[in-house]
């Protein structure tokens, strides 16, 4: 990553009362990226809110897109996490589809400032962006690879479909779980499921070339 230190990250913490600080850190930094934007977030507003000096900052991370960085992995980490548990009873992959669209509306209107640090990224680093998404969609793509095997899903080109799934749940996710946080998301999410499970076609015609 570019704008990183070519030496890498810091070493972790080496005790759980630096491990919470470095924590603490990054929690204030979610919040003030998320609420102010990259640009306008400091490592001063950033220790402020975290309540601990400046120069403890620099114990942990060497910059503030260090610190974007260690955001973006949190999201995947967090994301990957609560999409694997809420989707751990599904009985087949149209099941977990439908689980996981819901569970990733939730995640996101749970999360709104970890969800905009991921977009701000796409500005200060754009590798570590293209990482983010990469990583997911591949582990998407073998997925869909092993449901049509298991016969649970039609043939089709399982990266292509990963990409366009994580395309829909993005955008119905920022509409319904970011840019309007009253509505319920049942049925944001219900009507992304429909789409994905049956397409914009007429379903008769559907029915009909089947």
């Amino acid at each position: 990553m570019s704008n990183l230190h070519p030496a890498g990250p810091l070493p972790a913490p080496k005790t759980q009362r630096g491990e919470r600080t470095r924590q603490k850190i990054l929690d204030a930094a979610e919040r003030e990226i998320g609420a102010r934007g990259f640009s306008d977030a400091s490592i001063a507003t950033i220790t402020a809110e975290a309540a601990v000096a400046q120069g403890t900052f620099y114990l942990y991370f060497r910059s503030k897109e260090e610190v974007l960085r260690e955001l973006v992995l949190r999201m995947g980490r967090r994301l990957r996490h609560h999409l694997t548990l809420a989707t751990a009873g599904a009985g087949d992959r149209m099941q977990a589809e439908r689980l996981g669209i819901r569970a990733f509306l939730q995640f996101v209107r749970d999360n709104p400032n970890l969800y905009r640090v991921v977009a701000e990224s796409q500005f200060v680093d754009p590798a570590i962006h293209r990482a983010y998404y990469e990583e997911f969609a591949a582990g998407y793509r073998v997925g869909l690879e092993e449901a049509e095997a298991r016969g649970e899903i039609a043939p089709g080109h399982a990266e292509v479909r990963a990409w366009a799934l994580m395309g829909v749940t993005d955008m119905v996710g920022r509409r319904y779980a970011i840019y309007d946080q009253d509505r319920p998301l049942d049925a944001a999410a219900e009507a992304a499921y429909d789409f994905v499970a049956h397409g914009i076609g007429p379903r008769a015609a559907r029915r009909a070339e089947a």
